[in-house]
């Protein structure tokens, strides 16, 4: 797990805090949270909880994910899935229930391609054990013909 990154999650919280036109004061009463204490993540001086954060990001109607990636609780390998869902969120042109629909296909979509992906692997990796002794320069073992008839 990385490490918290406060100052980078406090420059973009304040950047989408002023794009969804809300104050400070606004934000922490939307959010649940004390205005100093809002003010002191913005600034980059406290390390807000997983909790808090989900509770910001719904407030701003973004995704929770996408702050904990900037805050560094998520690996950056599932960056590019975040952005992916934090745009499907954040597109006004579709309302909630749609914005919903088209993350289960996605996820969907998502389990089908690694679950394609898990069986070609395996599919691989058992033709590479199949071939392991001929590569190596030696015959491969003679299926077993039972016992000889005389």
């Amino acid at each position: 797990m990385a490490s918290l990154n406060v100052g980078n999650l406090g420059e973009y919280l304040r950047e989408q805090r002023r794009t969804a036109h809300l104050s400070l004061r606004q934000l922490a009463e939307a959010a649940g949270v004390s205005n100093p204490y809002l003010s002191q993540i913005e600034r980059g001086l406290r390390k807000p909880s997983a909790e808090v954060l989900q509770q910001v990001a719904k407030a701003l109607r973004i995704s929770a994910e996408t702050l904990y990636v900037r805050a560094g609780i998520l690996d950056e390998k599932e960056r590019e899935d975040l952005e992916t869902r934090a745009v499907i969120l954040a597109d006004p042109s579709i309302n909630e229930r749609q914005k919903q629909v088209l993350l289960q296909i996605y996820d969907s979509f998502r389990k089908e391609n690694a679950a394609e992906a898990a069986a070609a692997a395996a599919a691989t990796a058992a033709t590479a054990a199949e071939s392991a002794p001929t590569a190596a320069g030696q015959a491969p073992a003679a299926p077993d013909a039972g016992p000889a008839s005389s």
